[in-house]
């Protein structure tokens, strides 16, 4: 064990197929050892079509070692110390990235990581997440994701206040998700650069926030329940990208 905590200090643990495979078609971390269940064959294949030549230290265990080391049963047999997750240091730049996402404390690993799936899946590259009151970019949202994740660049605020006021700054025009009588979400431009900004799960965005854009709702045939915040992450995302692109045609 003292090995394995060494280890910890060193890098991050993935587990499951598609966060290693995806983490190593990246390219932006670097790896440093697999570990794999005895009977993981067809999972192992899947990780070794990805893997660097001459990779050294593949060390095959019992399942219980992997589910140790996880804190997790949902690992196909596989896991892998990898270098930490690089977040961008600086906010993004417009031009770079002209649509992107602000996370306003998503408190779910499995909602941040579906929401940062569907952001790859739309085209948004650029994620900003609140470091306070938030789910961490984990190993658990990295499995949730996919594995996408490892493809987006995530810039970690201190505040959400911060995330807003330097998100402005940089020449983002805000897109405040909310519930209630707002702009219907399929009818809005969303000229870029644009930010779409995705509120808490159960209280939504801080409402000494909610002014500091352009307040859009996704209307609902029934007003008494409301979307899961990763489906309605999804299809806002997907209206902006699209509507984006076709207002630069």
């Amino acid at each position: 064990m003292a090995r394995v905590r060494r280890k910890v200090r060193e890098g991050e643990l993935l587990y499951g197929v598609n966060s290693i495979v995806e983490a190593l078609k990246a390219k932006r971390r670097k790896l440093i050892s697999i570990y794999v269940a005895e009977n993981a064959v067809k999972p192992f294949d899947r990780v070794r079509n990805h893997l660097p030549k001459h990779v050294k230290n593949v060390q095959r265990v019992p399942r219980n070692i992997i589910d140790r080391m996880t804190g997790s049963k949902e690992h196909m047999g596989v896991a892998a110390w990898f270098s930490p997750f690089q977040f961008k240091k600086n906010m993004f730049d417009p031009a770079k990235h002209p649509q992107i996402l602000f996370l306003e404390g998503i408190q779910d690993v499995r909602n941040l990581g579906a929401i940062l799936r569907s952001a790859h899946c739309t085209g948004i590259t650029g994620v900003v997440l609140s470091q306070s009151n938030a789910a961490p970019l984990n190993a658990a949202a990295i499995k949730s994701s996919a594995g996408l994740c490892e493809h987006l660049d995530v810039h970690i605020a201190p505040t959400s206040a911060s995330a807003i006021h330097n998100i402005r700054a940089a020449g983002y025009h805000l897109y405040m998700a909310m519930l209630g009588n707002h702009a219907n979400a399929a009818e809005v431009d969303f000229c870029p650069p644009a930010c779409l900004v995705i509120g808490n799960e159960a209280q939504g965005i801080d409402k000494n926030l909610s002014s500091s854009g352009t307040k859009i709702t996704l209307p609902q045939i029934n007003p008494d329940v409301s979307y899961n915040a990763s489906v309605a992450a999804g299809i806002l995302m997907f209206l902006m990208t699209s509507k984006s692109r076709q207002n630069t045609k």
